[in-house]
């Protein structure tokens, strides 16, 4: 190793944006010798008190060599991070090894101002994670007993602390590898801190809007005037350099000429004026930013430069920021009243929140809802989605207390690890309904490794998260007004009321084919019901035990108004059974059918209406899965035993490069033994002497092959030999296989036991992040394409039903009187590919293949993996913002 690196050549994944309790943001890197002048302005505005709780007594000032020593480090041994914001270090957190061994000394220390806003946690996280990089395994640290804030920070970390005290000093020491605990804080804390960044966000005391104009024409006179329609809480300051007022309010040439604090700014001025309009917003000290714009990422690659110097510079100086090319954000709040969008028409108030990738769909979505009677808490179209994500969102509505459904209109994800890791939380307390564009366009950077999935396993993946995918807005909406009004479906047991047997027959029918039961057949009340008959009926329904949902088919004759009607349905629909319709072809919730909410919007216990009996029985179906879902046994997050993570992470290291490479068998061996995963071994011989020795040191029987021939699949297969017993044998499978012309390389593999032929392989997908997929070997495999996937982090009841998922499955159960195998084995062998993928990302796609499968046991015979620079967005380590630095 280098014994004088230089102090500025730091690893540049040490750099995050962080997110602070407060919802703030700041920015983290390596302290360099540069930061010499800040560090003695951070000093200086230290308190007294503060400077004594870090350095054990006054230490007014840094000497010379003091502040040569600080700023000047190694990044191994001697590591020290500054979070700073804007121009100033806020923060300083650093570690020294103790007589080059595995532990290390920590301290930090946090400027008075900026105290209690989170920053020690982080910190610490981050600091953990570099050392653990440098071969560190412990940290200790000295307190003073009277600093009950760090001492907070080091027992609420999650790591299992040791801790002894003498003359007013706590000592302590713990083990920084990540524990349950641990990783539980973090991603605990995380939620908080991003969850009220988005608050903060959608909470404004005071809105700024750069380039109103008043010209109809322009993208500033449209917000300005829904900010003012819908009667913003706070005040709104127009900027314009060219006039005193606009549309009637006081305008303001620069958003430093306005004597008020603003939370937020909303711009609409052409990109090529950003850098100015930043400028000015971060001397205000604005707290956030909707950027209405375009003209940046979307428009080629200067204005991707354009936009990612935007969020640098935003989250530096501690705003989050929408868009570009965003829509804008509402709120319904009676409290806030936030329209900061180009759509002149809202939706009343709801609880539903909704999150929109695309801007151009955002003012139909929102008109569209306005419609149907589907009210929305919150509203936000992120555009570019530079900073602030449907994640972000994800972490908001979570705790958000006027939000109860969660709708996505999605083009791709930024991180789609983590949004697994939301959805499958959210999704536990909060239904999740996503409209997913672009599904099988692959992203360069993965095509090598991407895998088309076919829609049920597409399905399947949305399902493992809590999340009902729909295919168009219009089935958004179906299933978005049931939830949002109707209780959830204890079970799949629907009755069908109507006044037209073929209607009732064709909502049976739907029904039956979406996988819910029938509790009888569907009731008639005849063509000319009264009113009050409809009711008795759809009150004796709704009765029955053995009814879980209802679906109402109801055309009302000519001689009676459709109002009573619907009336007389609604005034017996209270209860917990959810109901749907088909009322007049109705589409949405009409005033007969709403329960009116305080603002006069439909509220919960409205019925929706379908304009067929499809679409409402299909609304219905997709609830009832979810409910499913919701009820079913989470299981947890389950660690494999005999996992060496450390060794396995060296191995790829020093194999990976820009390009990716496929490991040799040694290595894959290697690898997958790391994991606790057993490869069937097998030499690779270039002589009959060579192959009969092979097969004495394998043990007998044994089994020749030629490189790449799938013999697993086709043992007929010509380039094999199976089951060889003697040395005479094995001379003679060689002599025929070298005599093939394509031969480049022969093998000799101990023999497995016989069992049937599985496969496990791991690959990336654009939309999910990495996969696990699970199959039988076979060419009708093969050809149906029956194949299961789930994606990771995976839980063991998630690794349980994927050894359940193909159709082919019953072959392992003991289909027609086969003999069962061990899934538990299997399984155990999926959750030991799936820690990989976790511990090592770099690991881009492998193979287990074939897996013969037993009732004693599953043991792979082949085994191939590939292996490449790690995807830029990962879900763990420390807690940081996805990066927008290339």
């Amino acid at each position: 190793m280098d014994e004088h690196p230089d102090p500025f050549d730091y690893p540049k994944d040490w750099e995050a944006d962080l997110v602070l309790s407060d919802g703030g943001t700041v920015h983290l890197r390596p302290i360099v010798p540069s930061d010499a002048e800040a560090l003695l302005a951070f000093h200086g505005r230290m308190s007294q008190r503060t400077r004594y709780l870090r350095y054990f007594g006054a230490y007014p000032q840094i000497p010379p060599r003091d502040l040569e020593r600080f700023t000047t480090v190694d990044h191994r041994d001697r590591v020290a991070f500054v979070a700073s914001l804007g121009d100033d270090i806020v923060a300083v957190a650093r570690y020294e090894r103790i007589d080059k061994g595995p532990t290390a000394e920590v301290a930090f220390v946090v400027e008075d101002r900026h105290q209690s806003r989170g920053l020690g946690p982080i910190l610490l996280e981050h600091l953990a994670a570099a050392a653990r990089e440098s071969g560190i395994q412990r940290f200790v640290a000295e307190v003073l007993a009277e600093n009950g804030a760090m001492l907070g920070v080091f027992r609420a970390a999650g790591y299992h602390l040791a801790r002894e005290m003498e003359e007013g000093v706590f000592h302590l020491e713990f083990a920084i590898d990540p524990t349950d605990e641990s990783v539980a804080v973090g991603r605990s804390r995380e939620q908080a801190a991003e969850a009220r960044s988005v608050h903060n966000l959608l909470h404004p005391r005071s809105v700024a809007l750069i380039g109103a104009s008043a010209d109809p024409d322009k993208v500033g006179y449209a917000v300005l005037g829904n900010l003012l329609r819908a009667d913003f809480a706070g005040p709104v300051f127009p900027v314009n350099a060219e006039r005193r007022s606009v549309r009637g309010v006081r305008a303001y040439a620069n958003v430093l000429d306005i004597p008020d604090p603003v939370d937020l700014a909303v711009v609409a001025v052409p990109a090529e004026h950003m850098d100015e309009v930043m400028d000015a917003c971060l001397a205000k000290g604005v707290k956030a930013l909707v950027v209405i714009s375009s003209g940046f990422g979307e428009s080629g690659p200067a204005g991707e430069g354009v936009e990612r110097r935007l969020v640098a510079e935003a989250r530096a100086h501690g705003m989050r920021v929408v868009g570009p090319n965003a829509l804008g954000v509402v709120n319904t709040d009676p409290e806030v009243r936030l329209n900061a969008t180009l759509a002149p028409v809202l939706p009343g108030r709801g609880r539903t929140g909704f999150f929109s990738q695309s801007g151009a769909l955002g003012i139909a979505i929102l008109a569209d809802a306005k419609a149907r009677g589907l009210g929305l808490s919150t509203f936000v179209s992120a555009g570019n989605r530079a900073d602030v994500s449907g994640n972000d969102l994800l972490q908001y509505w979570e705790t958000d207390p006027a939000t109860d459904v969660v709708l996505l209109y999605l083009e791709s994800f930024g991180n789609p690890r983590k949004f697994a890791r939301l959805a499958r939380r959210l999704g536990r307390v909060k239904p999740i309904v996503a409209v997913k564009s672009g599904r099988n366009a692959v992203l360069p950077a993965l095509a090598a490794t991407s895998v088309e999935v076919d829609e049920a396993s597409v399905q399947a993946l949305f399902e493992q998260a809590g999340v009902i995918r729909v295919e168009s807005i219009a089935q958004l909406f179906d299933t978005a007004l049931l939830l949002a009004h109707q209780p959830l479906p204890k079970g799949v047991r629907v009755a069908v009321v109507g006044n037209s047997s073929a209607i009732g027959v064709l909502a049976a029918d739907v029904a039956l084919g979406q996988g819910l039961e029938l509790a009888g057949s569907p009731v008639d009340v005849g063509s000319s019901a009264a009113p009050d008959v409809l009711a008795d009926a759809v009150r004796a329904e709704l009765s029955r035990d053995d009814v879980d949902a209802l679906v109402v088919v109801f055309v009302p004759p000519l001689s009676t108004p459709g109002a009573a009607y619907a009336r007389a349905l609604r005034e017996v629909a209270a209860g917990d059974k959810p109901i749907v319709s088909t009322f007049l072809a109705t589409e949405g919730i009409p005033a007969e059918l709403a329960v009116a909410g305080p603002d006069g919007s439909p509220a919960r216990g409205s019925i929706p209406s379908y304009p067929s009996p499809e679409r409402a029985v299909q609304a219905l179906a997709r609830a009832t899965r979810y409910a499913a879902w919701r009820s079913a046994p989470q299981g947890h997050p389950a660690r494999p035993e005999n996992v060496d993570a450390e060794t396995a992470r060296a191995l790829v290291s020093s194999t990976v490069d820009d390009g990716g490479v496929e490991l040799t068998d040694a290595d894959a061996v290697r690898l997958l033994s790391c994991y606790g995963i057993e490869v069937v071994p097998h030499r690779t011989v270039t002589s009959a002497d060579e192959a009969v020795a092979a097969a004495e040191e394998l043990g007998y029987p044994v089994a020749v092959k030629a490189t790449g021939d799938r013999w697993w699949r086709r043992p007929d297969l010509e380039g094999v030999r199976l089951d060889l017993a003697t040395g005479e044998a094995v001379r003679a499978a060689f002599a025929d296989l070298a005599e093939l012309s394509e031969v480049a390389d022969l093998y000799v593999q101990r023999m497995a036991h016989k069992g049937i032929g599985c496969s496990i392989g791991l690959q990336d997908d654009p939309s999910f992040g990495t996969l696990v997929s699970f199959g039988l070997s076979g060419v009708v495999s093969d050809l149906l394409g029956d194949r299961a996937y789930r994606a990771v982090p995976l839980t063991d009841t998630d690794a349980a039903a994927l050894v359940r998922a193909p159709k082919a499955a019953p072959l392992l159960t003991g289909y027609r009187g086969g003999e069962p195998v061990d899934l538990d084995a299997l399984a155990d062998l999926v959750l030991r590919v799936a820690a990989l993928a976790e511990d090592v990302p770099q690991v881009r796609w492998l193979a287990l293949e074939p897996i013969l499968s037993g009732p004693a046991g599953a043991r792979a015979v082949g085994a191939r993996v590939r292996v490449g620079p790690p995807p830029s967005q990962q879900d763990s380590g420390p807690r940081r913002l996805r990066s927008i630095r290339k």
